[in-house]
This record gives structure tokens, C-alpha cells and sequence, in this order.
């Protein structure tokens, strides 16, 4: 039985909904010699900020039961470097490149960064990254304010045309109101969800291990609450979700579908198992066939309660 994997996200046309998280991937490749990089769904780069950034002190990133924490800081060449050297080379491969940006002190500086994005036609879609957690600059993000949220994306929203996608904070009330606010304000996407705060203390030298001390925690230890959120949030908004957080194998990946999500992003599960991206897809491919069902988008929301 043929199956039919393409998504849509607002303008853009994915051919599988299997893409690889920003700051997991690095510029792609480093996954050269384990990834068929031309049969992903969609690559999102690191998260791009004005001017470069060095990122934050080692060590920036420790195991935690079923998953990691990491605090590195957005580390990045800035916008003039990576479109005249890393982005020429993201191109060259092949999948819908979604740049990945973000706002160190005034939040003007998605509207530099996107107005200068637009204009490159090969860029497929802009991803705000509004819930990093890692920037020592900002004592709140701007993803835990709906108003804060709406403002950003409705001012990003009228320098571009590029499907625009707001990254979600999971640590917030009601992920809800945050995600209906990104909608309002122009979103053609949300993504959920973006690390849980954490932080790991060694009990010996009474230290925390990370020189941040807190960081973000990802992997399996979030699946249950990014599911979650992309089910509470499926329900009540009309854009498309792009659901991550923990995705280590197919039948994780399908709890996101089933449970709203559009697409989903591997991230933390890319280093444990390089070629992860490859076996999903592999894996919805056959089990769409085992259930005769022609497309993906026929699980999205599936979930019976």
C-alpha cells in the first residue's frame, strides 16, 4: 500500500513531517556519515541572535534520569556569518531549511533578523525562538507572557511572508493561552514544547553540575508533559502544532500525532541514536501500511478519549 507522509505548515510543504530540532542538529553536517540528510522532512538550524555569541561557561550540559540538561547559551556565529557560510552549505542539502532566531536584549531584534531572512527566497520558514531558557540577559521569557508573545509575533509577522513558527515555553500555567496569543498575533505554527526548567546537584563537592546552574531538561523525562500540552493545545487553536520533547522511536513520535501534532522534531534523541530521524519515518511509513491508511494526517488528533 502506498502511503503519503507530506504535511503542510502554513506555506510550506514538507514531504515527511520528520524534522530535526534546533541546537540538536548543529549545522547538519556533523550527521553527514549516520543520516540520509536529503530525505529529511525539514532541517531547523541553531537559533541565530544579531550579533555572535561565545554561549555559556562549561560545563553546560549533565545526564539526568532519562534525560539531560543543557545550558548552552544560544551559541552562535551571528547573522552576517551564517548566511555568508553556514547557510550556503544547509542549502546545498536538499530539505526546507527553517532558521531558528532569536532576541538577546530588545525584542526589535526579530524584526532585524526576519527582515533580512525574507529576503532570501531559499529560506523555507522562520522559527521564533521564544523560550529559551538559557540566556543569562533575560530574567523572563517572552513565551511566559501572552501579551509579550502576541506583540513579537505580530511585529515579526509584518516584515515577512515565510511561514512563521513560534517556539513554545512548557513552563508556564496554561500553555493554552500562550499558544491561542502566538495565533492572534500572526503564528502559522506553534512548536511544543521547549525544555522544562531543571537542575542536578553534586551531592559530593555540593555543586550544582551545571556552571549555570540551572539548565533545560529534555528527553524521554518530558515526553508525558510535551504530549500532553500538544493534546490540550490541538484543541483549541487551528494552526498546525509541531510536537517534540523526548522522541526516541516510532511509537513515541505517533503519541505526538495522535495526539494533535502536524509534524514532529527529534531533538536530545539525536544524540543518543544519530540515525533516529531515518528509522521514524521507516517507522510511519510501515505502520500507516499495517493500518491501511493512505496519509499521516490521518492520525493527527486521532487519539480516542
Amino acid at each position: 500500500m502506498t502511503v503519503n507522509l507530506a504535511v503542510s505548515i502554513g506555506k510550506l510543504k514538507l514531504k515527511n513531517p520528520v524534522m530535526v530540532g534546533s541546537g540538536t542538529f548543529g549545522y547538519a553536517e556533523e550527521f553527514g556519515d549516520f543520516v540520509d540528510l536529503k530525505n529529511l522532512g525539514a532541517i531547523v538550524t541553531k537559533t541565530i541572535t544579531i550579533k555572535p555569541r561565545s554561549g555559556n561557561p562549561s560545563p553546560r550540559t549533565c545526564e539526568t534520569p532519562a534525560g539531560m540538561l543543557n545550558s548552552i547559551g544560544l551559541e552562535n556565529p551571528g547573522i552576517d556569518k551564517f548566511i555568508s557560510e553556514k547557510l550556503t552549505e544547509l542549502l546545498k542539502i536538499g530539505p526546507p531549511i527553517i532558521v531558528s532566531i532569536s532576541s538577546i536584549g530588545d525584542p526589535k531584534e526579530f524584526i532585524t533578523l526576519a527582515a533580512r531572512l525574507d529576503k532570501i527566497k531559499a529560506v523555507a520558514a522562520i522559527e521564533l525562538n521564544l523560550s529559551c531558557p538559557n540566556i543569562k540577559e533575560h530574567s523572563r521569557l517572552i513565551s511566559q507572557n501572552p501579551k509579550f508573545t502576541h506583540a513579537v509575533v505580530k511585529m515579526t509577522r509584518k516584515v515577512t511572508k515565510k511561514t512563521l513558527i513560534a517556539k513554545l515555553s512548557p513552563n508556564v500555567t496554561d500553555i493554552v493561552e500562550i499558544a491561542k496569543a502566538a495565533e492572534d498575533g500572526g503564528a502559522d505554527a506553534v512548536s511544543l514544547i521547549n525544555t522544562l526548567g531543571g537542575m542536578s546537584i553534586d551531592v559530593k563537592s555540593r555543586t550544582p553540575k551545571i556552571a549555570m546552574i540551572t539548565g533545560g531538561l529534555s528527553g524521554p523525562a518530558i515526553r508525558p508533559v510535551a504530549v500532553c500540552m500538544v493534546w490540550e493545545t490541538y484543541r483549541k487553536i487551528k494552526i498546525p502544532i509541531i510536537g517534540m520533547g523526548g522522541i526516541m522511536d516510532t511509537q513515541n513520535a505517533l503519541e505526538f500525532f495522535m495526539a494533535g501534532a502536524t509534524a514532529v522534531s527529534i531533538g536530545t534523541g539525536n544524540f543518543i541514536n544519530p540515525g533516529l530521524t531515518m528509522e521514524i519515518i521507516r517507522g510511519l511509513e510501515s505502520y500507516l501500511s499495517k493500518n491501511k491508511l493512505s496519509g499521516i494526517n490521518q492520525l493527527t488528533g486521532s487519539v480516542k478519549t
